[in-house]
């Protein structure tokens, strides 16, 4: 079937780090090379796959598919901040942790910068029987999912089903009596998990003392709502900085206040099962109104046809992007098209676009925040496909995982991160601008540049040249004054005169009124403020670079309003002599500008008002397909700026 094939591509890239030759894939998936590209090429078409060459490499806008899933479970949203908080107080990296059938699974990480740091991702899967979480989880399986673990064990007996763990064939080091374990069995890492477990179950908290590597130490508690463990908060260190011991002496006790907390809030936000259903079904209702095309007249569906072709470009992922943000936000009575667009993709592709396997994938971002579960007619509404293909896909889907169904509603589970998450949850915002940048500078013949505000300086981030005789000449790296760079002043334009105390929230800043935006942060390290106000970003003097240097405060700021208000900056000759360019900004899924993109290029290529008539138009949509992956990459991790 299409959808288990492409599934299966999507898996292999996600054990290949993200990217892998088309050849590869071929060998690793053990598909026809033909299947193989038809798959690859449909992918591509939805955004979740750039075909560079001869390679395939995961995009961020994959990153939807996980989305979907941790909008539904809530506990990110929710709980995300209270375990970043607590890192910073303990300064230890804590993870929040979800069972997965005999694993876990990350949904969240709060890492600490350090020589030795914890390289876990979001979505990562790990043998519950060799981590601290595991332990907590395994204290409410049943007896056949018991018999499910061991079962793995025998036939996985070195975890190659792990690929983010070590193997465990290392000797067990003797922490627990040799009685524990079978005559004439030779102990390896995880062999004492009933005992753990029964142990964990005793006390209610559980530790990892060096099971997944050495030097490696964590300790656990869960997190329950209704009387059952919804995640598990998990603080890790390194010996070097606590045994186990000290763990449990030193952290547990505040571990303890954080799951209470969070306990509370998981409370307060919690609805009876049947209301639940019933805002879901609800929320369902509101989102597609129509009826069913099968239940339409000619004359309705015609008219239906004609709006859907009159539409813009149909690129799926903008579609898909503006109809679940309106869902999200309670307004969603607006058919979604995506149905429409993959009949149009395979209208123009042919046989290269597997139309099922679009649709197939496409019902899993039916799911969301407000949506974690649906039926069968809400996922029919919600991507405004046909009931019966609607059906198939939540079929294929449980049968592979992906989807649990009971008493007729469907959820997804936490397998559906293994889609590609795990890899691309350490996306950069360079990663994400430079295939696009690429693209930008092959049309244009001139060199992009995407940078960041570090002090009172701009920061070039990522970079393509040209190859010209005389070009711009900077790379990735290179800091320059930021009042005198067009890079600069969009980003500058954007900040308040000085920075308010309000507005201030988990050391980030905020606009008065606004929401803090946690999704970028500017090295990955959480104290660095890159926006503490206009004054702190501008030298005491601004001085002249070349006689066409604005220097006069008044009118630079002035400059500044004009930049503000016409939605990018252009810097002619007052950097180098010779040197125009014109940025646009980059902002982040709170509007906030995080960045800069600009070209750059000698002042006899083109004129000014060219530069605003050629260049400023795509720049512009250049800046908006980065920002849409960005705002996906961004919704449930911090994405890093350099």
């Amino acid at each position: 079937m299409p959808l288990i094939r492409g599934i299966a591509v999507l898996r292999r890239l996600t054990e290949a780090d993200g990217a892998s030759s088309l050849s590869g894939l071929e060998r690793a998936t053990g598909l026809a090379r033909s299947t193989v590209d038809r798959i690859t090429a449909t992918l591509a078409r939805m955004g979740y796959v750039r075909l560079d060459g001869r390679d395939a490499i995961l995009a961020p806008r994959l990153m939807e598919l996980g989305n979907a899933y941790l909008a539904a479970l809530r506990l990110p949203r929710l709980l995300d901040a209270y375990a970043d908080a607590l890192a910073d107080e303990l300064d230890e990296s804590v993870s929040l942790a979800v069972g997965d059938q005999d694993g876990i699974r990350f949904i969240h990480q709060a890492t600490r910068r350090r020589a030795m740091s914890l390289r876990f991702r979001i979505g990562d899967l790990l043998p519950a029987e060799r981590t601290a979480p595991g332990a907590l989880f395994a204290s409410e399986w049943s007896e056949a999912e018991w018999t499910r673990w061991r079962e793995r064990r025998a036939t996985d007996p070195e975890d190659r089903g792990f690929p983010a763990v070590p193997a465990r064939s290392r000797p067990y080091d003797g922490r627990t009596e040799a009685t524990a374990f079978p005559a004439g069995q030779l102990p390896t890492v995880g062999d004492d998990f009933e005992q753990r477990v029964a142990e964990a179950r005793r006390t209610g908290w559980a530790l990892d003392d060096q099971l997944i590597e050495p030097g490696l130490v964590a300790v656990s508690m869960p997190v329950r709502e209704a009387g059952r463990i919804a995640c598990v908060v998990n603080v890790v260190s390194h010996t070097s900085r606590h045994s186990a011991t000290d763990l449990r002496d030193v952290l547990l006790p505040r571990l303890r206040m954080a799951v209470a907390e969070m306990e509370r809030v998981l409370t307060l936000e919690a609805e009876p099962a049947p209301e639940r259903r019933a805002s879901d079904r609800r929320a369902s209702e509101r989102m597609t109104p129509e009826p069913m095309a099968s239940e339409r007249t000619a004359a309705e569906q015609e008219a239906s046809t004609q709006a859907a072709s009159t539409q813009a470009a149909p690129e799926r992922s903008a579609l898909a992007a503006e109809r679940y943000a309106r869902a999200d936000a309670g307004d969603a009575t607006t058919p979604c098209g995506l149905a429409d667009w993959t009949g149009a993709s395979k209208h123009e592709l042919g046989r290269e676009f597997i139309e099922s396997l679009a649709r197939g994938l496409t019902v899993i971002t039916a799911f969301g925040e407000g949506r974690a579960e649906l039926t069968l007619t809400a996922v029919a509404q919600a991507t405004g496909l046909a009931r019966a293909t609607a059906r198939r896909a939540l079929i294929t889907l449980e049968h592979l995982g992906y989807v649990s169904a009971h008493d007729r509603f469907f959820r997804l589970t936490p397998r559906v991160l293994n889609l590609g998450f795990p890899p691309l949850s350490r996306t950069s915002l360079p990663e994400i601008a430079t295939p696009y940048m690429t693209e930008l500078s092959q049309r244009l013949h001139d060199s992009v540049s995407l940078a960041v505000l570090t002090g009172d300086e701009i920061q070039y981030t990522g970079r393509v040249s040209t190859r010209r005789i005389m070009s711009v000449n900077v790379t990735v790296g290179t800091r320059l004054p930021a009042y005198a760079t067009s890079l600069g002043r969009v980003i500058l334009a954007d900040l308040p005169e000085t920075r308010g105390t309000e507005g201030l929230e988990d050391g980030l800043p905020g606009r008065p009124g606004e929401p803090v935006s946690r999704s970028v942060l500017p090295s990955g390290d959480p104290s660095a403020d890159p926006w503490g106000g206009l004054s702190a970003a501008l030298p005491e003097q601004l001085s002249p670079l070349t006689p066409r240097t604005i220097t006069d405060p008044e009118r630079f700021r002035a400059e500044l309003g004009r930049v503000r208000k016409a939605g990018y900056a252009m810097v002619d000759e007052e950097l180098e002599q010779g040197l125009r360019s014109i940025a646009v900004p980059v902002r982040d899924r709170g509007g906030r500008v995080v960045a800069a993109l600009n070209v750059a290029m000698h002042s006899s290529r083109r004129t000014a008002e060219e530069c605003v008539r050629d260049v400023l138009p795509q720049l512009h949509a250049t800046a908006t397909r980065i920002e849409a992956d960005l705002h996906i990459a961004g919704r449930f991790r911090l994405v890093q700026l350099t």
